[in-house]
């Protein structure tokens, strides 16, 4: 069973917190969150249950929980805005701890001192597996067909390559789960942050039977090689498989190696991971790829490593085809400056010269209206507004909040200069959005990879991104389908000409099927992309810039410096 006493009391102090999280996902809790970190300020797990913040407070001690540790726990309970508190214990509690529950029980304070006997109880009955909600979708189950026939066959990798929100982890979980049925297989799942590391090991739980023991292999936890050998499933960074490797290390026998986010193979470390483990080779583990973002800035095929995809949805791919959400994308075209373009002198031109010329640079107010007239026309408006420095998500976060139709918070990691947003104050506003308490999220840096965030319906994009890689992480933030739902608005304000590239490429690939004389209509797309001004559509500019960006693909792709783009032989009029 993943819950015993002697496993808990030889792990560390980190497996304590994600084995209570794994039971308390396996009991059917919602929106599970460690946050024990340095300044938690007494909240170790956060989730959701019965309409109710939980906040629970671990304690991998050796000696009894004492009453300071009440206090502290009744301290975060107010911190945090949660409802009913829990004390997880090791090695129990004071006497004086158990009076005191039944004088907070009395007063309406349902304090819950849970020690390893109650652990190991309520694991004891579970069932063998956790109920999952997710049914597999038929393109899914055409995924994880071919990982399987792949594996049977005697051919050693397989490449997925799904856009976000299709759900590639669950295709990689349900297809180990199959794999496994007949006779239990070991995995080792490699990611490049911590932060991914967990992610996808909560992702696979539900996929893993009650019995089946998971091991984190990290800067933050540093099992023992008999954990590692003996465990079903180790999730590990990057850098820690690495530097075991070049230390003359031998690894254990896996069965399958998993690779997340895998557009970042071909750098050394990852080189010297399968060279040594011999994954994806004759007679090694057999190697699975998952990226939702196959494009890399140098001249690396990811297909060297994974052979050629088993499966390929792109975001257009999968919006044509109904599994993301439809989408009504809105690029804003109002801070042109003509003046300034019509005085360009030369025949080509680079991104960086057009960007310094074009574009007028803030217009945050036009922002703001234009998203509340969008969350007038949703129904349970949620937002996220990609911004590209703290001090421009305050500014969005305060212009917001001063029209007063929904509730904005800003949130952020550390930054390059050293700013860091308190632990407790980031968990807090991820949490409140999770239950609807937050409505809008002004983030820099911080939901592009790493953290799961609630199904929204309104993306703005403030951020000049040359990543096409991070541009499709974030639009697929809002792309996921959901019961309720039946678009996302993109808002896109986004000062760059080779966005303007990708807005023409998205809605030429939406297009493509659309009804023309002597063709009968193949498929209802309920999507659009729309070229505006603040108010209204804008035709003109983008008849323009359609002669301007002939060669979109190219133009997408292109450098700061490359010289790519022509003037159409004449502006209009002079100007749009």
């Amino acid at each position: 069973m993943f819950i015993t006493a002697e496993a808990l009391r030889s792990g560390s102090w980190q497996a304590f917190e994600r084995v209570v999280s794994r039971l308390l996902a396996h009991e059917g809790y919602q929106g599970i969150r460690l946050v024990g970190q340095s300044g938690d300020r007494g909240a170790d797990v956060l989730a959701h249950r019965a309409g109710k913040r939980w906040l629970f407070q671990m304690k991998h001690w050796r000696n009894r929980v004492g009453m300071e540790v009440v206090d502290q726990t009744l301290e975060s309970l107010r911190i945090y805005r949660a409802q009913v508190p829990v004390i997880v214990a090791l090695n129990g509690f004071e006497a004086k701890v158990k009076e005191q529950q039944q004088v907070l029980m009395s007063r309406g304070i349902p304090l819950q001192l849970w020690d390893v006997n109650i652990l190991v109880a309520r694991a004891e009955k579970l069932p063998l597996l956790s109920a999952s909600d997710k049914e597999v979708r038929p393109y899914q189950e055409d995924a994880i067909k071919e990982i399987l026939k792949n594996f049977n066959n005697g051919i050693n990798k397989a490449l997925i390559v799904m856009a976000t929100g299709l759900g590639k982890t669950f295709v990689a979980s349900e297809s180990v789960r199959r794999i496994s049925a007949l006779a239990p297989k070991r995995i080792l799942v490699i990611a490049h942050t911590n932060e991914l590391v967990y992610q996808i090991e909560r992702a696979f739980w539900p996929f893993l039977s009650k019995y089946q023991q998971t091991v984190v292999w990290n800067g933050h936890e540093q099992p023992g090689m008999e954990q590692i050998s003996t465990a079903s499933a180790v999730f590990a960074c990057l850098n820690t498989v690495a530097d075991f490797f070049d230390r003359r290390n031998e690894l254990p026998h896996f069965d399958l190696i998993i690779i997340d986010e895998c557009h970042h193979v071909g750098g050394k470390m990852y080189n010297t991971i399968l060279e040594e483990s011999k994954g994806g080779q004759e007679g090694g583990p057999f190697l699975l790829g998952l990226t939702a973002t196959p494009w890399r800035p140098d001249e690396v095929e990811i297909s060297d490593y994974f052979g050629e995809p088993v499966v390929r949805i792109d975001i257009v791919n999968g919006l044509r085809k109904g599994f993301l959400s439809n989408v009504d994308y809105r690029m804003y075209t109002d801070n042109i400056n003509w003046e300034a373009l019509s005085k360009l002198d030369g025949k080509k031109f680079s991104p960086r010269q057009i960007n310094r010329s074009l574009f007028i640079s803030e217009w945050d107010d036009a922002v703001v209206h234009e998203l509340k007239r969008a969350w007038l026309e949703q129904k349970s408006p949620r937002a996220i507004v990609f911004c590209g420095t703290i001090d421009h998500a305050l500014t969005m976060r305060d212009r917001i909040n001063a029209l007063g139709f929904c509730n904005a918070s800003a949130i952020y990691s550390q930054t390059a200069t050293g700013r860091i947003m308190n632990p407790v104050e980031r968990n807090r506003v991820l949490c409140d959005f999770q239950d609807g308490a937050v409505d809008v999220l002004c983030a820099v840096d911080i939901l592009n990879e790493g953290i799961d965030v609630p199904d929204v319906n309104i993306i703005v994009f403030q951020r000049v991104t040359h990543s096409r890689r991070i541009f499709i992480q974030q639009l697929g933030r809002g792309l996921r389908l959901s019961k309720d739902k039946d678009k996302v608005i993109v808002l896109d304000f986004v000062s760059d000409i080779r966005r303007f590239a990708a807005g023409i490429s998205l809605k030429d690939g939406l297009s493509e099927d659309s009804p023309s004389p002597g063709k009968p209509l193949r498929i209802s797309l309920q999507h659009k992309v729309t070229f505006r001004k603040v108010g209204g559509e804008d035709h003109k500019t983008e008849t323009f810039l359609r002669q301007w960006l002939e060669d979109v693909a190219a133009v997408e792709g292109a450098g700061e410096d490359t010289s790519i783009l022509k003037f159409p032989p004449e502006m209009p009029g002079g100007r749009i």
